[in-house]
């Protein structure tokens, strides 16, 4: 038997004066008929009366402690549990160039990469999450966490012109790397996800892939967009119009990048293709478990509650009858 609100049994202590002044006031009661000499009562036999004059007070007491048990919230459980949990560390780093505004994928290829990212991250409640953010520069938006509810509201405020435009995959799998490297975790992970090919930065992404593999950390490369052009927003004045630019991927260097860490190349051409994408992955590096668990609880008031009724109501019953007391 175990207790939801077991704050509430601390309760039971206030019954500890009540009785105590339930004593007090029964020594200072005064007889409602006296008499000289009760000598001759001496060997009269007592009525049944005499026995339960203190039971309505114990039906009280017993109500009052059944009441406070119902608000306990008493339940039984029949549970047993073996488990050996294991998170991974993962990395997410994300391109958000300019370019990543193209709108073959809805409504852009940025927010549909947020969107899944975000159902990825919820589907893995037992590992160590960041992000790191490239386009011409790189940073860490959010270290490893498992607090993911304040990893999903930074990724909410993923948005293209945060840093200078451009290109560094290299510098975007080096600073995933730096978040990676002391990690314990048996499996280190780095998701890259980028529309374009590498133009900027001080590391090119063979070098970092290098880095990355020499630390047992392995990266799984997804080139977004589709194929042949992609309607790109440009503003004019007041208004937005579309221009038709080709999609420019590296995908024989992210293959590259994969192959060099033991991860795999995807293509994601679709909103559909990219849930794929991270659903493959997440297949992939599926954290190790050995769980052996059976839960089951109930709730047990019932049975209290009635009884304190019960209590309640032989109390009532014997004060307005066999012991009802006469003013």
């Amino acid at each position: 038997m175990v207790f939801a609100n077991i704050e509430y049994l601390f309760l039971l202590l206030l019954l500890i004066p009540y009785v105590v002044w339930y004593i007090m006031k029964r020594k200072k009661n005064e007889a409602a008929l006296q008499v000289s000499d009760t000598r001759v009562y001496a060997h009269a036999p007592k009525s049944y009366k005499y026995y339960l004059l203190h039971v309505p007070f114990a039906l009280r007491i017993l109500a009052l402690t059944l009441i406070i048990v119902v608000l306990a919230r008493p339940q039984t459980t029949d549970s047993w549990q073996n488990s050996e949990i294991e998170g991974i560390d993962i990395m997410m780093a994300i391109d958000v160039s300019t370019s990543m505004l193209a709108e073959d994928l809805k409504p852009n290829r940025l927010e549909a990469a947020k969107e899944v990212a975000a159902e990825f991250i919820n589907g893995r409640p037992n590992d160590n999450i960041g992000i790191t953010l490239f386009a011409g520069e790189s940073f860490t938006q959010c270290p490893l966490t498992v607090d993911h509810a304040v990893l999903l509201n930074l990724i909410k405020d993923v948005k293209c012109g945060l840093i200078e435009d451009g290109t560094a995959v290299g510098m975007g799998i080096a600073n995933a790397v730096t978040r990676l490297k002391d990690s314990k975790a048996k499996s280190k992970v780095i998701i890259l996800l980028t529309d374009g090919t590498n133009n900027r930065g001080d590391i090119s992404p063979l070098t970092a892939a290098e880095i990355a593999k020499s630390f047992g950390i392995r990266v799984y490369t997804i080139g977004v967009g589709t194929n042949g052009t992609a309607p790109y927003p440009y503003p004019v004045g007041g208004t937005v119009q579309y221009v038709n630019l080709p999609v420019e991927i590296d995908e024989k260097t992210l293959t590259q990048i994969a192959g060099i860490t033991e991860g795999n190349y995807y293509r994601a051409t679709s909103n559909s293709k990219l849930k794929e994408v991270y659903e493959e992955i997440d297949k992939l590096e599926k954290t190790k478990l050995n769980v052996k668990q059976y839960s089951k609880r109930q709730e047990e008031y019932r049975w209290f509650a009635l009884a304190a009724f019960l209590c309640i109501l032989l109390e009532v019953l014997l004060r307005n009858t066999v012991l009802k007391k006469i003013p």
